[in-house]
This record gives C-alpha cells, sequence and structure tokens, in this order.
C-alpha cells in the first residue's frame, strides 16, 4: 500500500506534500521580491546619503574653487568597494573632481543627470545636488555595484533547501498523521471484502473514532446490520416459500396418490362386490331349477351363505373404519380370555383357510391369559390378520397364529409363507386402501381397509402391530403387542345352562322386507315356534297386544308406524314388558343403536342377519329381560 500511489495512503501524503510545496513556493516568491525590493531600497538609501556627504563637504570646495579639496573628499569612497566610481560637477555641468575604484578609468557622463537614482546594467547610479544657502552649486555623481542577480539566486538557493526540508518533514509528519484517517478506512475495507467473501453480516468495523471517520464507520456497521436483517428475513422467507412450496408439493402428490386409491378402491370394491354376487346368482338359479334335488340344494346354500358372509365382512368393515374416522366408534372393554379370543376368530375364517387348501397351525400359552378389552373388537383383529394371511398365501400354504407373554404384554404373531411384502411396502401396508398385492392374476385382492381397521383397533385398545417380512415370495409375519391383566380372575357366577331345543318361543316378525320377514318365519315355524309375520307397525303393534310374544324382531323402517315407536307402544302394553325387543334394521351408527336403546329395544342387529344370530339370541337365556311367574 505504501507502494500504490492510488491508495488513500499514497493520496494524503501526497495532498500533504503538494499543499506544503505551493504554500512554501508562494511564500518564498514573495520573501524574495520582498528581499529584492528591500535590498534596491537599502542601497539607494545608502548610495543617497553617501551622496549627500560627499555633497555636504564638497560645497565648500566648489565655492572656493578648490578642486584638491573636492578631489580628497571623493577619495574618502575606497573605503566603501561597492562604489565604482563617483565625480563632483559644477553648477554648469564641467566635472570638478572624480574617483575610481581601482585602475579602470570608466566612462564618466558628459554632463549630471537629474537628481535620483537610475539602475543601468545591473549598477546602481545616483545624482544628488550640492546645494549651499539655497543656491545649487553643482551636483554628486556615484556609480556602484547593485548585486541583485546575486542577492536573488543566493536567496533562491536558501529558499530552496529550506523549501526541501519543509517538504521532507511534511512528508514524514503527513505519513503519521495520515494513519487517523487511512485505519479506520482500511478496517472498513478489510471488512467489506470479508464480508464479500464469507458473506457473514455479523463482521463489524472496531474502534471508536470521533469526527467525520467516527461517523463513517458507525454508518458501515449500522448498514451491515440492516444488510443483515434484510439478509435473514430473505432466507426466512425463502426458506418458508420453500417449505410452502414442499408442503403444497406433497400435498399435490398425497391428493394424486388418495385420487389413484380413490379409483383403485372403487375398482376394486365393485369387484369384491360383484364376485360374492355372482355365486349367489348361480345359487339362486340351482335353486330355481333343481329344487328338488337335495344335494344340489344343499351345496348351494352352502355357497350362497359364504359368499353373503364375504359381502357382510366387506360392508362391516367399511362401516367400522367410517365409524373410527368420524370420532364415534365405542368399544365396550371387559375381562377377555384369549383362547376365547381366538376361538371367536377361528369361527370366523376357518371355512376361508380351508377353502384355501392352508395349513394352520395354533401356538397358545397353556395357563389363561386374560385381556382388558372389546371380545368381539380383539376376535376382528385376528380374523384380519388369519383371512389377510390366507389371501395372500397360494393355495396349499401354511398360516400360523403364535402367543406368548413377554412380562406385561401378550405378543400375538401371524405368519404365513405367502407373496411377502416389499421393503418399501412394509410402511404402508396399514395405509387405508393400500394393498400390496393388486395384480388382474390376484382374485382376492380385497379392498385395502383389513390391516388398517386392525391397526386402529389394536391402537384402541392401547396396544401396537408391526409388519415384517423379509421380501418378496418370502413370507410376512404381523406382531400385535396387547396389555394383560395379571390380576387374579374374579371368581363369577354360573351361567344358567341354554334351554333345551324342544322349548318354543310365541315369536313376532315385523318387516316390509316380505322375502326376507316369510323366509326367517318358515325356519323359526319348522323349528317348532309360534310365529306372526307383519308387515307395518299398526299391525304389528296389533299382534302384540293380542299374542303376547317372547320375542319380537321388529325392522326400523316400517310404513306408517318406524320401530321406534313400535317399541314404545309395546312396552306400553300390559304384556310389553316380558317381550324381548331385537331392533333389526341396515343403520349400523353408534347413534343408531343408542336411539334404539332409548326407544326400549334390548338388542341391536345389522342386515344382513344369519339366522344364526336369531338361534343365538333365542338360545341365550340369560339375555331375556323378564321374570316369569
Amino acid at each position: 500500500m505504501q507502494h500504490d500511489t492510488g491508495s488513500v495512503r499514497s493520496k494524503l501524503i501526497l495532498m500533504a506534500v503538494s499543499t506544503t510545496f505551493v504554500a512554501l513556493l508562494s511564500a518564498s516568491i514573495a520573501m524574495l521580491l520582498y528581499d529584492l525590493r528591500t535590498f534596491q531600497q537599502y542601497w539607494v538609501d545608502d548610495l543617497m546619503t553617501q551622496a549627500d556627504i560627499i555633497a555636504s563637504v564638497s560645497a565648500p570646495a566648489l565655492s572656493f574653487n578648490d578642486a584638491r579639496s573636492a578631489q580628497q573628499n571623493l577619495a574618502v569612497l575606497r573605503v566603501r568597494p561597492q562604489i565604482l566610481s563617483g565625480a563632483v560637477y559644477t553648477s554648469s555641468g564641467v566635472r570638478f573632481a572624480s574617483y575610481t575604484q581601482g585602475s579602470l578609468e570608466p566612462a564618466y557622463p558628459v554632463k549630471p543627470g537629474r537628481p535620483g537614482y537610475t539602475i543601468d546594467r545591473g549598477e546602481l547610479v545616483v545624482y544628488h545636488n550640492i546645494v549651499d544657502n539655497g543656491e545649487v552649486l553643482g551636483t554628486v555623481y556615484l556609480r556602484a555595484r547593485f548585486g541583485l542577480v546575486e542577492r536573488m539566486l543566493n536567496y533562491a538557493a536558501i529558499l530552496g533547501i529550506v523549501l526541501l526540508i519543509s517538504l521532507v518533514i511534511a512528508a514524514l509528519v503527513a505519513s503519521r498523521l495520515q494513519q487517523s484517517i487511512t485505519r479506520p478506512l482500511l478496517a472498513v475495507t478489510n471488512v467489506a471484502r470479508e464480508v464479500m467473501q464469507r458473506r457473514d453480516f455479523s463482521l463489524r468495523v472496531p474502534g471508536n473514532n470521533p469526527g467525520e471517520i467516527g461517523v463513517l464507520v458507525a454508518a458501515f456497521n449500522d448498514m451491515l446490520a440492516e444488510i443483515g436483517r434484510r439478509s435473514h428475513a430473505l432466507q426466512e422467507a425463502n426458506l418458508t416459500l420453500e417449505h410452502e412450496m414442499q408442503v403444497r408439493h406433497r400435498a399435490e402428490e398425497a391428493l394424486l396418490v388418495a385420487d389413484r386409491r380413490k379409483d383403485e378402491f372403487l375398482a376394486t370394491l365393485a369387484h369384491e362386490l360383484r364376485n360374492p354376487l355372482a355365486p349367489i346368482r348361480t345359487g339362486l338359479d340351482i335353486l330355481r331349477i333343481r329344487s328338488g334335488d337335495a344335494q344340489a340344494t344343499q351345496r348351494a346354500t352352502d355357497i350362497m351363505e359364504r359368499q353373503l358372509r364375504q359381502m357382510v365382512r366387506l360392508v362391516d368393515d367399511l362401516l367400522d373404519v367410517s365409524r373410527i374416522n368420524t370420532g364415534k366408534f365405542a368399544i365396550k372393554m371387559g375381562r377377555v380370555e384369549l383362547k376365547a379370543v381366538v376361538n371367536d376368530a377361528l369361527e370366523v375364517v376357518r371355512s376361508y383357510i380351508e377353502l384355501h387348501g392352508h395349513e394352520l397351525a395354533i401356538d397358545l400359552p397353556d395357563r389363561p391369559v386374560f385381556l382388558h378389552g372389546d371380545a368381539t373388537r380383539l376376535a376382528q383383529i385376528l380374523s384380519n390378520l388369519l383371512n389377510n394371511a390366507a389371501k395372500y398365501t397360494n393355495r396349499g400354504g401354511r398360516v400360523s397364529l403364535t402367543a406368548r407373554v413377554e412380562e406385561r404384554d401378550l405378543v400375538i404373531q401371524v405368519a404365513d409363507n405367502g407373496i411377502g411384502i416389499a421393503p418399501d411396502m412394509l410402511n404402508h401396508v396399514f395405509e387405508m386402501f393400500v394393498q400390496v398385492d393388486s395384480t388382474l392374476e390376484r382374485t382376492n385382492a380385497g379392498l385395502g381397509v383389513g390391516l388398517s381397521l386392525a391397526r386402529r383397533l389394536v391402537e384402541l385398545h392401547g396396544g401396537s402391530i408391526e409388519a415384517h417380512s423379509a421380501g418378496i415370495n418370502r413370507g410376512s409375519e404381523f406382531v400385535v403387542r396387547l396389555p394383560i391383566v395379571v390380576e387374579p380372575e374374579m371368581p363369577t357366577k354360573t351361567s344358567p345352562a341354554a334351554f333345551m331345543t324342544s322349548e318354543t318361543y310365541r315369536i313376532l316378525l315385523a318387516d316390509d322386507n316380505v322375502d326376507f320377514v316369510n323366509s326367517i318365519g318358515a325356519l323359526l315355524s319348522a323349528m317348532g315356534h309360534s310365529v306372526v309375520i307383519t308387515h307395518n307397525g299398526p299391525d304389528a303393534l296389533t299382534a302384540a297386544a293380542r299374542f303376547c310374544p317372547d320375542y319380537a324382531f321388529l325392522d326400523i323402517g316400517l310404513p306408517q308406524m318406524s320401530g321406534y315407536d313400535l317399541a314404545r307402544g309395546i312396552r306400553r302394553l300390559s304384556c310389553g314388558q316380558m317381550t324381548l325387543l331385537i331392533a333389526v334394521t341396515g343403520w349400523g351408527q353408534e347413534k343408531d343403536r343408542q336411539l334404539a336403546f332409548e326407544a326400549g329395544f334390548d338388542h341391536h342387529m345389522v342386515k344382513p342377519v344369519r339366522f344364526e344370530q336369531i338361534e343365538e339370541i333365542l338360545s341365550n337365556r340369560s339375555v331375556i329381560k323378564k321374570v316369569r311367574g
């Protein structure tokens, strides 16, 4: 920087030296001119004084015409070596006496000039009148060396030396004083360079400088702070915008995935609903064409019943998922034994597993294990997992259910040797409508709600579920963890024995679906029960008053009178309190169940109703809410 002529330091030093040089040069010229003028005036005054002295002493010599005395008076000038020559002229202009410095004879003027002085070729010439009593007696002439050029050169040399020394001193002083200016500026420059290189707006110029430099540094630091705040705000805005764009992109992707899954779900739902309808339709044709063939009729009935259960299972799963998503799903917690839950689950899926020719292995703890939960929903969890294992295992495969106790948890493992799960699908199999294998070749793909429903039911019981698989075609395993009850089982009352099959009841059926109610009525009548069938609310109320039924299976959506009003009407009858009321309806929401119980119903059944459900109600005496006298 010291050798950089473009730097602030060099410019400041150059400015100080230049200013000093101009000032000293101007002062030197002024002093030189003043000295020359003073020098000239000094010589003029000196010669004029000398001439006046000679005129005074030479007046008597002129008066008495004493040239020798006048010559002696001029001879005194030898003590003044600068005076080259001198002369005394008479009033008539005749040279009266003369003096010459040295051996050279100067050229004297022929006649004296006017009083005063002149400079001639570097020499000073003075004329002075000799006056005595007011009378001009003559003129004194003096010529002397002036020495103006020599004086000017000497003086200029002195001034030059002084000027040079002054410039050197000025440069040294400026070099030291400029640091108070250049050091803060250099610090500003360095900080600015680092900010540009590192993009770090937290840097600041140190120091607390007074004056304009301090204002500049403070303004620069304030500017950095403001730029830092704006840069941070801009970065935050960019991050927010980027995050919003990512969220929007993910939302769009999620919408696309949801839309695709919705289309796949609707297509699969249509497929899954049509699959059972085809064999049901075929079974109806068999019953119509070969009604006299008992074996064909039984086979057709079995097929229709199995396909109907499949359709009911699909609809129930969808309803359960809907209830959970809307927060209207409730579970009835109680003390449940593991083996009972497993038996209930096997009742649901055993036929499906056998239909596919799978080998089923069950391994349960020897001692009783009690859970705190809803027996129906726990069985639904296991049945969904077993059904899923059987569905995605090729015919003749192996399905296993293993349970073990780990501290206070029950660990249930449902494994198979089926098609397996790809690693990238393990985290998605529990999502709604997601299917591991949705290819056209696998006809039993399902709706993709079973595993999602199982996970939500497990979570409602305070447990967890995980999926494991070694890869495609290497089977899969689902692990369920549920909290167990470790306290001793409380003693319970012994349940009364079931009624003998020979006992019959008075049963009232009320439903506007003529085919359904007539077929149920025929089956009940074949079992020996007394059955009355009605198709609207008023007729059912009249029949109840006359018939005093033990059981009343009532549809909710009856013509002329709703099932709720019919139930209230029956309860007001004298024998109404003795009747067990069962609501049979297609409305299965929790609020529908609550409305039914508030109207006086004892049970709530969702269509389609299996005849086994009716048999279970008829055979279970503990649910009869009446006292026989």
